[in-house]
């Protein structure tokens, strides 16, 4: 069973939504890289059982984002204000140095309010 890295992402957004048992289980799998017989062995149940808590889990919170899109939303929004950020401190670093044309910082404007468009959406 190949570990998705996204899963571990879901885990930290909707774990609320599984059983206690299944956000450990799940978190022992993807968080702290436990196998199936460890995690076995830490809740007295057998490797099915915690395959099965996992399938389970993952389809809750894969289905969860599908639904909601919290995770994904941040994620552009975080990308977004990265974006931002760097395009200001480039305007802000060319007009200190004095070369900084009108025409650079009118596109780096214009970038700016087309990322703030798609944060807006």
């Amino acid at each position: 069973m190949p570990k998705n890295l996204e899963l571990s992402y879901l885990i930290d957004f909707y774990g609320d939504v599984l059983t206690e048992k299944q956000r450990d289980v799940m978190e022992q799998y993807y968080n702290d890289d436990l196998s199936l017989s460890e995690i076995a062995e830490n809740f007295g149940i057998t490797r099915q059982g915690v395959r099965d808590s996992i399938k389970r889990g993952e389809a809750i919170l894969l289905d969860l984002e599908e639904k909601v899109g919290f995770a994904h939303r941040y994620r552009t929004m975080q990308a977004g204000l990265q974006k931002l950020d760097d395009l200001a401190k480039d305007i802000e670093f060319q007009s200190k140095g004095g070369f900084a044309s009108t025409d650079t910082i009118a596109s780096k404007a214009t970038e700016m309010r087309k990322t703030i468009e798609v944060l807006a959406e």
